[in-house]
Order: structure tokens, then C-alpha cells, then sequence
């Protein structure tokens, strides 16, 4: 069931910032915060690089703003050189781990199982994954997007047998749209991508609260759009949220956006719901 309350908006930083500049801009997040200068209806999230996960969650603790990993590794402590697991994370002040983004597929090689072994690694430690799919710039070419995504959605899921996060996040991000290199996605793009993602979730995670978010290229030029004309639960943001007055700029945009938003019915084209319904992975 994807149901969401409330509207993420959130940030990964990626392989960006040292200790002090990680914690001026936590400071400054919570300043707003606590100066009543976000809206109540985002729910905001940080994903710092591991280093600096410490000493972010040392000041927004208390705040209201979700602290997340960007990874980990989905094994139990011990000799895994250069890795942390889900637990470390944890014990940071992790509440959220990301899991599966583009670049980590594309460049590190990280496979499906490997997705799947770490979304149950992550709901055993109790943390919430946050699942990137999204297709490559060639498999949309020959007309695999649905299928490619359904895949990955229930292939993520695919591990967690009796075990059902209490709460779970997927993040669509077309890898052709993500980076300073990417090209913005059209509406009708994004909106087919989030439908077939819907269904796959809808079919095999019935019960289970779900917020569906989307990224790839969000700006401060485009964000309201997203919000008033796609079927989203938030936005996911790379370098447009790398300072915190980018961050809190998306926070008004996104709000003044969702206060003219208009309820609409999420439907699925029929050519979709075949294209999920047998998957011809």
C-alpha cells in the first residue's frame, strides 16, 4: 500500500563536506527549525557521508529532521575492510539508510541480490531503507523502463520474507536525469516511471506504509512543478540542497506547491499494469 502523510523532502551529500562544514550546515537547518521557518507539512531528511553522521546527528538531534546513511553494508560486524554495518550506522544516529542509488549500481557494481540482502539487513536493524530504482539512458531507449523498474522493486523486496519494515521509502531516479550531467525528465516521463513503481509496491507490500519519492535533476526551477503535477510523496535532491539555504528555499517552494495541490486519483495505464503484472525479467 503507498500511503504517505506527509511530504519528504531530503538531501544526499554525497562525497561532499569535512566535520566543520558538516555540522555549520546542521546548525543552520536547525536554526530554521527552530525559528518556526520550516512548514509543518515536510517531514526534511539528511544523508551526510558517513564520517560526518556523528556529528550531525549531535546537532539536529531533537530537531525533527530525519538523519540517514547513504549505505551500508548488509553483513553483521566484523572483517569486512572499509565497510560499516547497518548497526554502526545506527549507533551514529542513523534512522534511514539509503539503498541502491544509481551510482552505486552503475560504478560499484551493485547488483540486485545485493540491494535486497541490505533492504533486509536494514529492517532487521530497524532502520528504514530508502530504495532508489530508475532505469539507464539505454534500457529506456529500447523501451525497458517498466520492466526494468518492476524488477527492481520486487527484487529489493524480494529478501524480507516475514519481516516487514515499519516503514519504507523508493526513490525513482532515472540514472540518465541524476548529476550535473543529467537531462531533467519530462512529466509524462516521471509520471509513467512513478506509476509502474506504484503498482509493483502495491501488489507486493500491501499493509506496509509507503512513500514514494522522486529524483533526477531537482532544482528550485522545477520543484514546484513536481509537486503540483506528479502522483509524489517528495523529492529527493542531490546539489541543490548542498547548502541548507538551498535546502530550506526547496522547503518553501515544495510547501506554497502542496497547499495548491489539488487530490487527484492515482491511476496506472493499462500497458503498465500488463508490463508489471508479468515481468519479463
Amino acid at each position: 500500500m503507498t500511503t504517505a502523510t506527509s511530504f519528504w523532502l531530503g538531501t544526499s551529500w554525497k562525497m561532499t563536506k569535512t566535520l566543520g562544514e558538516a555540522g555549520a550546515y546542521a546548525d543552520e537547518l536547525r536554526s530554521a527549525v527552530e525559528a518556526g521557518n520550516v512548514p509543518p507539512e515536510l517531514r526534511l531528511f539528511v544523508l551526510p557521508a558517513t564520517t560526518s553522521l556523528a556529528t550531525v546527528h549531535d546537532r539536529l538531534d531533537g530537531s525533527g529532521v530525519t538523519l540517514g546513511a547513504q549505505n551500508a553494508h548488509p553483513g553483521p560486524d566484523g572483517a569486512v575492510t572499509g565497510e560499516v554495518s547497518m548497526s554502526m550506522v545506527r549507533d551514529a544516529g542513523a534512522s534511514l539508510v539509503e539503498i541502491g542509488h544509481a551510482e552505486r549500481r552503475t560504478l560499484l557494481g551493485e547488483t540486485d541480490d545485493m540491494v535486497a540482502d541490505k533492504v533486509a539487513a536494514a529492517v532487521s536493524a530497524g532502520l528504514t531503507p530508502l530504495v532508489c530504482v530508475g532505469e539507464t539512458a539505454a534500457e529506456r531507449a529500447r523501451g525497458e523502463t517498466p520492466g526494468v523498474l518492476a524488477h527492481q522493486v520486487r527484487a529489493a523486496l524480494g529478501r524480507l520474507g516475514r519481516d516487514r519494515p515499519s516503514e519504507l521509502m523508493v526513490a525513482y531516479e532515472p540514472h540518465w536525469a541524476i548529476g550535473s550531467e543529467g537531462r531533467p525528465a519530462t512529466p509524462t516521463e516521471v509520471s509513467e516511471g512513478l506509476a509502474v513503481v506504484r503498482r509493483a509496491l502495491d501488489e507486493d507490500l500491501m499493509g506496509t506504509p509507503t512513500s514514494v519519492l522522486y529524483g533526477g535533476s531537482v532544482h528550485a526551477g522545477n520543484a514546484a512543478d513536481l509537486v503540483t503535477g506528479l502522483d509524489v510523496d517528495g523529492l529527493f535532491v542531490g546539489r541543490a540542497a548542498w547548502t541548507a539555504p538551498g535546502l530550506l528555499d526547496l522547503a518553501h517552494r515544495c510547501t506554497d506547491a502542496l497547499r495548491r495541490r489539488r487530490p487527484r486519483r492515482r491511476t496506472t495505464p493499462d500497458l503498465v499494469s500488463a508490463i508489471v503484472r508479468k515481468d519479463p525479467r
